[in-house]
């Protein structure tokens, strides 16, 4: 297991969790203020050569209150064997460092001051008080031109023994991982996320292996740059070419040959790190997954959180859970979705006359312990000791693969962390179709087959759920997405038995099925269409603010009207509107007869035509099933469970492999 032998030699020598970064040379300022602060009296800016020292002139000040470096205090006091922190740091010339602490409604507390001149330093720092959130972070003001460097926040002492479930023990384990990327024709992506693997000695030092599923046909090797990025990995990277078998497929080609299942020779790594290959990465977060995994009390999922690629100062993802009233997910308890650093900082609490404004935006909620049900596999990490009790992926091809695996650890008394400071940046969900293109089936098929093996109560929830999305993929003339989503229940409905068939039998099926519809064909540009013929007094424009949904009901009532009249056809050589995918709202869409919308990634646009009699039938056919998942959830939650240690042995996904 990789564990360290004698824990009875423990070193006294402080470990890092988390150096404190600087930004890339030439990132601008938004993606700076995930770095640092500094003050706006300044007279002269910061410098720094490299990404660990960094020069701050005579007279200014600089806050590293900042996501990359500031520390989630709150998650150590929670999940680690820690009870004190250490700073450590080197200052060279003259600077006072002063150390703050959090609350957990962002209210800053003073903790130490300390004028140092031509120095190593240390501050030792208890975890006592962050029972519900809070960070730690330092401020430097320069009294003469200083440098700061060798700065880290460390273990006062080496990881220790963690307690199992049962109340074994394991480890302490190595500082090592393997990493694992499946990629799916992007190839410039896989390469730019391997030469990151090794892009800082510190990160590369401690990655035994990186496994790459390849299941595409526009091949990484094929790119400039894969030669020299994989020569620095040498006989560390291996590359497995296998048939499209979805995330699923192949995150769990991953687990399967770091576990030493396939390929002899993989190093037995105590950490297995997923990371999707269409993703930016901050190396040192892969060493501070690592670090958290090692020193908790108890073995940990360890996710990291979602940065907006686009947007790259915005947070996409705090913390995700499963609501289970409905069995969908939703965001955890406290946490918020796309916060922007650059506007609100970490400090940010909000001005002074927000007080009478109870929406008011600030930073606060950041300050919050967020507790989540599972984490998304752009970034997870698991210890060995989970994954051997716990068994591969489900065969799901895409989506909820991640949240049942956290849900099965959970349940066997593994809990998923999602860890702030450790992240990397990806598409945000609102630049993808994945609501209403072929996704919605796996959506849909997935979240069923999830619900029935970890929810507790009936279907009647998850029911009324796709009612109403229903109406609005109605109101939308969405129909290649209903017709796949009662694909979707009737394939739940068929049992488990061909689950592990249809990993590369689903996607040409479901994308067959859509061919049959026309919001399903795009179009390279309106422009190649008729000129919208217009649609006097139709909404376009949202309403927002509390009385929101009040206004919408004359829209719902003009809408429905609308909807239940015969359409007229003369509509469908030319569209009404343009509209784009922000605009393409249900109570825009239910008024007209015929409509563009641009893809959300702007590539393109599907000219939808609304049909009243093909919708009535796939409602109808979409009630009859919704009606039986309903009556036989019992039956199907035991036919489901029954088969779950089939869905996830080694040995049946070891025929999958072989067959490739």
């Amino acid at each position: 297991m990789n564990a360290v032998t004698d824990p009875t030699t423990e070193t006294t020598s402080p470990e890092v969790l988390q150096r404190i970064l600087l930004p890339r040379q030439g990132e601008p300022q938004d993606v700076r203020m995930l770095y640092l602060v500094e003050s706006g009296q300044n007279k002269e800016r910061l410098s720094w050569s490299e990404r660990f020292s960094v020069r701050v002139p005579g007279g200014s000040e600089a806050s590293f209150e900042t996501y990359f470096n500031a520390f989630p205090a709150s998650y150590w006091r929670r999940w680690s064997q820690l009870d004190t922190v250490l700073l450590n740091l080197h200052v060279q010339g003259t600077a006072a460092v002063s150390v703050y602490r959090s609350k957990s409604d962002g209210t800053r507390v003073a903790v130490e001051s300390r004028l140092i001149t031509d120095e190593a330093t240390t501050f030792t720092l208890p975890l006592k008080n962050f029972e519900d959130g809070g960070w730690y972070w330092f401020d430097v003001t320069a009294e003469s031109d200083a440098t700061v460097s060798e700065a880290a926040w460390c273990a006062p002492h080496a990881p220790r023994a963690q307690q199992m479930p049962d109340g074994s023990t394991v480890g302490p384990f190595e500082k090592r991982v393997t990493v694992g990327i499946p990629t799916f024709n992007r190839p410039a992506d896989a390469v730019a996320a391997l030469e990151a693997l090794t892009s800082d000695p510190e990160i590369d030092a401690i990655i035994d292996a990186v496994i790459m599923p390849d299941q595409g046909n526009q091949h990484p090797a094929d790119e400039p740059g894969y030669v020299d990025a994989v020569a620095r990995l040498g006989e560390r990277f291996h590359e497995f070419r296998q048939g499209n078998l979805g995330g699923s497929g192949g995150y769990s080609r991953i687990m399967f040959e770091a576990l030493g299942d396939g390929e002899a020779g993989l190093p037995e790594s105590p950490y297995i790190l997923y990371m999707d290959d269409d993703i930016a990465i901050e190396p040192d977060s892969i060493a501070r997954a690592v670090q958290a995994a090692r020193y908790a009390a108890s073995p940990i999922v360890v996710g990291g959180q979602m940065l907006n690629l686009q947007e790259r100062s915005e947070l996409r993802t705090m913390g995700e859970a499963i609501d289970r009233s409905d069995f969908m997910w939703t965001k955890a308890n406290n946490s918020v979705y796309d916060h922007d650093f650059a506007q609100y900082p970490l400090g940010f609490l909000g001005h002074d006359s927000d007080k009478k404004n109870p929406d008011a935006y600030n930073s606060r909620n950041l300050h919050r312990r967020v507790d989540v049900d599972y984490n998304g596999w752009w970034m997870c990490l698991f210890p060995r000791v989970v994954a051997d009790q716990i068994g591969q992926p489900l065969p799901l091809f895409i989506k909820w693969d991640d949240t049942e695996y956290s849900l099965r650890a959970g349940a066997a008394g593994f809990p998923t962390v999602t860890w702030p400071g450790a992240a990397i940046w990806h598409m945000a969900w609102a630049d993808k179709d994945d609501a209403i293109d072929w996704q919605a089936y796996f959506h849909l098929r997935n979240r069923l087959i999830v619900a029935a093996l970890h929810h507790d109560g009936g279907a009647e929830g998850i029911v009324r759920s796709v009612q109403k999305s229903t109406f609005k993929h109605v109101a939308c003339m969405e129909y290649s997405t209903l017709a796949i989503q009662n694909e979707a229940m009737k394939d739940f409905l068929a049992g488990p038995a061909g689950l592990f068939d249809d990993l590369d039998q689903a996607l040409p099926r479901i994308q067959g099925i859509r061919k049959n519809y026309s919001d399903a064909v795009v179009v390279e540009t309106a422009s190649d269409l008729p000129s919208p013929t217009g649609a006097p007094g139709v909404p376009v424009k949202d309403v927002g603010g509390r009385l929101g949904k009040i206004r919408k009901v004359p829209w719902l009532v003009h809408g429905l009207r609308h909807l239940v009249a015969k359409e007229d056809t003369s509509h469908h050589h030319a569209p009404q509107l343009n509209l784009t995918a922000q605009e393409a709202r249900w109570f825009t869409l239910s008024r007209v007869d015929s409509a563009t919308v641009t893809t959300a990634g702007g590539t393109g646009v599907a000219f939808r035509k609304r049909d009243r009699d093909l919708a009535k039938q796939l409602v109808s056919e979409s009630r009859a099933l919704q009606k039986q998942i309903v009556e036989r959830f019992d039956e199907l939650k035991d036919e489901y469970r029954g088969s779950f240690d089939d869905l996830v042995s080694r040995s049946e996904w070891k025929k999958v492999f072989d067959a490739q």
